[in-house]
């Protein structure tokens, strides 16, 4: 199957212009939380890394739980803006499953996790705002799933057993944690071999 395209914007933060403090603070807090996870960075982290002081962080983000948020917001919206173009492209329910498995690998490529798979993992350490809106971000993603499954198996091309809801929370379980295992290993195939049997477990039964 022909891999769709990806959004980049998903994998690493938007070029913006270097004025934009907000913004590269942000950049910076993201990568950070990707890479050591929210309790493994501190304001004094991200203002050393961007060369701004402590005071000009909580000028634009006044506590540690707002920066959270922003960037929760933030990366709920790009992934959404993804899964909104494969709906608006010409592609078959499998390949829309490819195309949001392709959005979690190109992360990984940059050696990086999913944000909300890395605050997942701390859920009990966030604050109670920031703990909402990783919920309200894999239902979001469990929503556009079990449409794209329900779609596939209408018109005959994905085959499942039960409703499609526990399907989608299956998808994005195995994906997260495929990630995770695939960077203990620093394997990227690790992650790959996973989406590819995910998808022929859906597809080559719909064609028997």
């Amino acid at each position: 199957m022909p891999r769709t395209s990806t959004a980049s914007a998903i994998a690493t933060p938007s070029k913006r212009p270097v004025d934009d403090t907000a913004e590269m603070i942000l950049d910076s807090a993201e990568t950070f939380i990707q890479t050591r996870g929210y309790n493994g960075f501190s304001y004094a982290d991200v203002a050393s890394e961007l060369g701004v002081t402590k005071a000009a962080l909580h000028y634009h983000f006044a506590t540690k739980g707002d920066l959270g948020i922003a960037l929760l917001e933030r990366y709920t919206e790009r992934f959404l803006i993804a899964l909104a173009a494969a709906d608006a492209a010409d592609l078959s329910a499998a390949e829309k499953i490819d195309h949001y498995g392709q959005l979690y690998l190109s992360v990984l490529q940059g050696r990086r996790m999913c944000l909300c798979g890395m605050l997942a993992a701390e859920h009990e350490t966030l604050p109670a705002p920031m703990r909402a809106a990783v919920l309200r971000f894999f239902d979001r993603n469990e929503t556009w799933l079990s449409g794209v499954l329900d779609a596939g198996r209408l018109d005959g091309t994905l085959r499942f057993d039960g409703p499609a809801g526990p399907v989608a929370q299956s998808i994005v379980g195995d994906l997260e944690g495929a990630m995770l295992i695939a960077r203990l290993h620093d394997d990227v195939d690790r992650f790959t071999s996973v989406l590819d049997r995910l998808l022929r477990s859906l597809t080559a039964a719909a064609h028997d």
